[in-house]
């Protein structure tokens, strides 16, 4: 599985007008499931992020996790993350897990995230 994560004040999702997904500050994640991956992957990459030292301390220093700031998750599918431009102009994205497996992985990261973190936000979009 891949992550992009952005630190935030605050975000949310807004679909047609309504917000689907919000969070005060925390966490937007970016997350997508490759071929091959399972829960072992989904479980490394949801430790590793709880755990990251991406937030600063009374010092100055990214020395705090989103959980020690009390922080939330934004949680977003999104499979481009799998692309691969090395052959051309047109992406790939056959590294990408099958939509199926996909949304069953991504579902699988939001349920352990919530039983692990602060109460996540999450949103689904079509993978």
């Amino acid at each position: 599985m891949k992550a992009v994560l952005q630190r935030v004040a605050q975000a949310r999702v807004v679909i047609a007008g309504e917000t689907v997904g919000q969070i005060d500050g925390g966490l937007l994640v970016l997350v997508c499931a490759e071929r091959g991956d399972a829960e072992a992957q989904a479980d490394k990459l949801l430790a590793k992020i709880l755990k990251l030292r991406i937030f600063s301390d009374d010092a100055g220093k990214m020395n705090l996790s989103v959980q020690d700031v009390k922080g939330g998750l934004l949680i977003v599918s999104q499979f481009t993350l799998a692309a691969d431009a090395s052959g051309g102009n047109r992406p790939s994205f056959t590294g990408a897990a099958a939509p199926d497996e996909g949304r069953r992985l991504y579902d699988y990261f939001v349920a352990h995230a919530r039983a692990n973190a602060r109460p996540a936000s999450h949103l689904l979009l079509n993978q």
